[in-house]
């Protein structure tokens, strides 16, 4: 009964919701996009092309793994018991990740599954891995070091003892810094304590080498403090040159010491701005503090000999830059044939650069993006470097000139909420031809991101598309599609930079925003008052940028066509300013039929025409409605209603006003105290003017209003076509459903009652009257219960409810509930969840996307050059440092049989059936012959190697007596000359 009365009051005789059967509400968990938590660690994959981010635990949930490709392809990682990560590497195809409990889990990459997870013997402090071998190394906090085996999933016997606590017993709380792998000797590991540095040998199984840093009395050292004593400043990072030619060490008194790898002599100590610190001298004087050695990267070019330092930290706390140094070291001076000073010389680099960073926050991190290669610990030819910065934000800038790069259509729209921190979104349904047609064309370097396949999905082609618009802290605006769960047709992403349209680098935050769902024009409110609108179109200003100045024009708009971004061809390009200037542009909306309406914080409405564009009407609310005293439950609360009154929501539509014998263009503004005014628009001359119609009264600020057709329930819009039908005198029976934080209400514009609902134990933050399909129409909102809500139409009956556990309460009043029943909310600081509520319960799961391409082949590592190898290098290839560390009795790896099978195929293709009939050994035989063989070999090398040692030292011996003999000749033959 109170259904069929509600429908009476409100005018509507169809029950639009008639055939939504009970437990049709439930909602699907369709996607996730952003990051759910603080980012930890980055990991980048040149042959596959892939980016690994990974993020700590927090009250928003479990840390997680994100692997992104191309376009949208992504996989998740989700562990099995809530942790942080704290570091993730790529190895060959697979991803390892270590967590803040010491768990080492190895991720298969196309399934997004766990393969095997194993907890490290002590507090782990390193992790090392590499492209070609199937080992994982794990430096403890204690200073030893095992290894586990990759390829079987099980530890090894390995284990390296705290070889510095072992030379020098009497030092106390040796820890292990970090490790590494020679970039070209895969038989020497690089172990960092913070004493100081050794280099081991898996060939020899022992230390060859140890590295102590002493400051002598009198020398200044990093720090300048305590010149008069001995000092040895404590390691904080140890790293090998692209070569092997020399190591690195930084120190906590800002000292960064170049090291001869051969002799362990020191060629250079110096700092980010002195060099020879190490040297006594008269008056050392003072230096100001520096900030610690964050990460280091000795990075190369192509030609490994052509390198520089990459250093985060390291600076004077009172330098006004801020960012990464960059010292660029030149090509290697050949070490054979170079003298110390030139060595020397080479260690202070040819120039020094900062790649700058936003001021007030600090790098706590960076991850360089290689062209092509794996190898030399990542750092050969990089393209870009991927900044986290201390305010959990990402920063990518190109490598070394460090211009910021964008991630739009770069990387993953996930990625850009960080990139910087998303701050508000809007939501439009536009119409998928208008949406494919809208492909910016903008100048812009080679894709960050080339890896990966999306899985097919299902085709919808006349659909419209949910068009999100996400606002960044830096002013930017970016615009994609988010789907349906179905193919994605036009995956590229818009951008719009306000700032650049406003002139003003500075204090800009947008507060909304709107998008015309058939024209495809677009509009930005800000705080300080302004509203840009954007036309799609072409850039007469590409690759010409304009310092044209324009005057300001309060309460005028103005052509800021000039201030187009000089790289984009085209795109969505500013085409007018109206400055309104009368507090925070607090609602804004933009109609397919040209007009724009904006609302302001100080209680002002305006009309813009966009066939000017000219502000076609403008008032103040107290101009048009009387302010009267009414009590509400909610109301009581606040002991008064306040006085200032602003529009919060506006809306366009074509209907019949009241007792109007004519359809008309509407404008809907509704205010935070509960009042809906309508607006006819009517044709005057060459334009159109704005006249009040009335005023409604709600008992609460304003959600949503939704103009509906009284017989379908479908959106009664002020589209073209529609508006082109008012010429013909085309009727539209139209309805308004307003939703405030407490109530529901129906009725017909602009001043009847109608039938309403009140909410009487929740308040709601969103709501849209939405379509599900084939079955009809329901007005379904968001609760700050974290709970939405299904209501008939026009009974305004509770269709079902469903919990959103996902959503973050602090913001539920960002949610927003789209026409064809999409939720959006926000999980956490940088993540948006995305349910459609006519669904079956569906929880999120995995994409299908593939992310190893299998064709693509990992370019064999670097070794060791001829002369080093004649010089006595021993060489330890990948397949004989598995049996120095795996043993004999390992099995042969999974690797090693695969390349085995493909061998024996290509030699059955070559040879033939009748010759390969004949051989009678099977892979098993060819393996143990091929590891016999090797280990032969190694040992012949050995054997080899000592004795060109041993040859060596007799000939050095038989040119020493030869000199003596020479020598006392010389001197007797002299002293004979005298006598004679």
């Amino acid at each position: 009964m109170a259904s069929f009365l509600r429908g009476r009051q409100a005018g509507m005789q169809n029950d639009l919701s008639a055939n939504i059967l009970p437990g049709s509400f439930i909602p699907d968990d369709r996607a996730r996009y952003g990051i759910n938590s603080q980012i930890s660690c980055i990991a980048y994959e040149p042959v596959q092309s892939l980016l690994a981010i990974g993020t700590n635990e927090s009250k928003f949930g479990s840390g997680r793994i994100y692997v992104f490709g191309q376009s949208r392809v992504q996989k998740l990682f989700v562990p099995s018991r809530s942790s942080s990560f704290s570091d993730i590497q790529f190895s060959a195809n697979r991803l390892v990740s270590l967590d803040t409990k010491n768990e080492v889990t190895v991720w298969n990459l196309d399934t997004g599954k766990r393969v095997t997870s194993f907890r490290a013997p002590g507090v782990v402090t390193c992790m090392v891995t590499d492209p070609m071998l199937d080992w994982c190394f794990i430096g403890t906090q204690s200073g030893e070091v095992c290894a586990y085996d990759l390829d079987r999933e099980r530890m090894s016997s390995f284990r390296l003892p705290n070889f510095w606590a072992e030379k020098d017993p009497r030092a106390r709380a040796i820890g292990l810094v970090s490790m590494q792998l020679h970039p070209r000797d895969v038989g020497k590991l690089l172990l960092a304590y913070t004493h100081g540095v050794v280099v081991y040998s898996f060939k020899q199984n022992t230390p060859n080498k140890f590295f102590e840093y002493q400051v002598p009395p009198g020398a200044p050292g990093g720090s300048c403090q305590s010149v008069e004593s001995m000092r040895k400043p404590k390691v904080t990072h140890a790293l090998w040159h692209p070569t092997g030619t020399f190591i690195l060490t930084a120190h906590d008194d800002g000292s960064l010491v170049f090291w001869d790898a051969k002799d362990g002599r020191v060629v250079m100590a110096r700092t980010l701005y002195d060099t020879n610190v190490d040297q006594s001298v008269p008056n050392p004087g003072s230096s100001s503090p520096k900030l610690p050695y964050v990460r280091i990267a000795w990075c190369c070019k192509q030609n490994p000999e052509d390198s520089g330092l990459l250093i985060a930290g390291g600076k004077k706390l009172d330098e006004t830059s801020n960012g990464l140094t960059f010292i660029d070291l030149g090509i290697t001076p050949n070490y054979a044939t170079s003298s110390w000073q030139v060595l020397s010389d080479y260690t202070k680099g040819k120039r020094k650069n900062t790649l700058e960073t936003p001021a007030g926050v600090d790098v706590t991190n960076f991850f360089l993006i290689p062209r092509s290669s794996p190898h030399f610990a990542g750092a050969q030819d990089p393209i870009a470097v991927m900044n986290l910065l201390s305010s959990g934000e990402i920063l990518t800038l190109s490598f070394p000139s460090g211009y910021p790069i964008s991630p739009t259509n770069h990387l993953h729209p996930s990625v850009s909420f960080v990139h910087p921190f998303a701050t508000k979104f809007a939501v439009s349904i536009l119409d998928r031809s208008r949406w494919l047609s809208m492909v910016e064309n903008r100048n812009q370097g080679e894709p960050l991101l080339k890896g990966g396949a999306a899985a097919p999905r299902p085709r919808r082609r006349f659909e419209g598309r949910t068009i999100i618009q996400v606002a960044h802290a830096d002013s930017t605006v970016r615009i994609w599609d988010v789907g349906h769960g179905d193919e994605i047709e036009n995956p590229t992403q818009l951008q719009v930079d306000v700032a650049r349209a406003l002139d003003r680098y500075e204090d800009v935050e947008i507060t909304v925003m709107t998008l015309a769902s058939i024209t495809g024009e677009f509009a930005v409110g800000t705080s300080k008052g302004e509203v840009v609108m954007y036309r799609w179109g072409g850039n007469q200003y590409f690759g010409k940028p304009q310092e044209q100045k324009l005057a300001p024009n309060p309460g005028g708009i103005t052509n800021i066509s000039s201030r187009t971004e000089p790289s984009l061809k085209s795109g969505l390009q500013p085409f007018a300013l109206y400055e309104m200037m009368q507090g925070p542009i607090t609602a804004l909306k933009a109609s397919d039929a040209g007009f724009i309406a904006v609302g302001s914080e100080n209680g002002f409405v305006s009309i813009i025409d966009l066939r000017g564009p000219s502000v076609m009407f403008q008032a103040s609310m107290t101009e048009f409605v009387k302010q009267e005293k009414r009590s509400s439950l909610f109301r009581g609360r606040h002991n008064s209603v306040p006085n200032k009154e602003w529009p919060v929501a506006v809306e366009f539509g074509v209907m019949t006003l009241d007792e109007d014998k004519y359809s008309s263009i509407c404008c809907f503004v509704g205010t935070n105290l509960g009042k809906v005014i309508t607006f006819k628009l009517l044709p005057s001359g060459q334009g159109y003017n704005a006249a009040l119609a009335g005023v409604a009264h709600l008992n609460d600020q304003v959600v949503s209003i939704c103009p509906i057709v009284a017989d379908t329930g479908k959106p009664a819009l002020a589209t073209g076509e529609v508006v082109a039908g008012l010429r013909e005198g085309k009727h539209v029976n139209g309805l308004l459903v307003v939703v405030t934080r407490s109530e529901a209400r129906i009725f017909k514009p602009a001043t009847a009652k109608g039938a309403s609902k009140s909410f009487d134990d929740y308040l709601c933050d969103a709501a849209a009257v939405t379509e599900f399909d084939v079955h009809g129409m329901a007005l379904v909102g968001v609760f700050g219960d974290r709970t939405t809500r299904a209501f008939s139409l026009p009974g305004l009956k509770e269709l079902g409810s469903y919990p959103l556990p996902m959503m973050d309460g602090s913001r539920a009043d960002s949610a927003i509930v789209t026409e064809n029943g999409d939720v959006f909310c926000w999980t956490g600081p940088s993540e948006l969840a995305i349910l459609q509520v006519w669904g079956t319960g569906l929880e999120i799961e995995n994409t299908a996307d593939t992310l190893i391409n299998p064709e693509l082949e990992i370019p064999p590592r670097p070794t060791i050059s001829n002369v080093q190898w004649i010089s006595g290098t021993q060489h330890v290839s990948p397949t004989d440092l598995d049996l120095l560390v795996g043993g004999p009795d390992r099995p042969p790896s999974k690797r090693m049989i695969s390349a085995t099978a493909a061998m024996e195929r290509n030699a059955r293709a070559a040879v033939g059936p009748s010759s390969a009939s004949g051989s009678q050994e099977g892979w098993g035989e060819y393996l143990t012959r091929q590891l016999n063989e090797r280990t032969e070999k190694l040992n012949l090398m050995n054997d080899s190697v000592d004795g060109a040692a041993e040859s060596s030292q007799r000939w050095a011996d038989d040119v020493s007596k030869f000199v003596n003999q020479q020598k006392r000749k010389m001197i007797f033959g002299g002293i004979t000359s005298k006598f004679t």
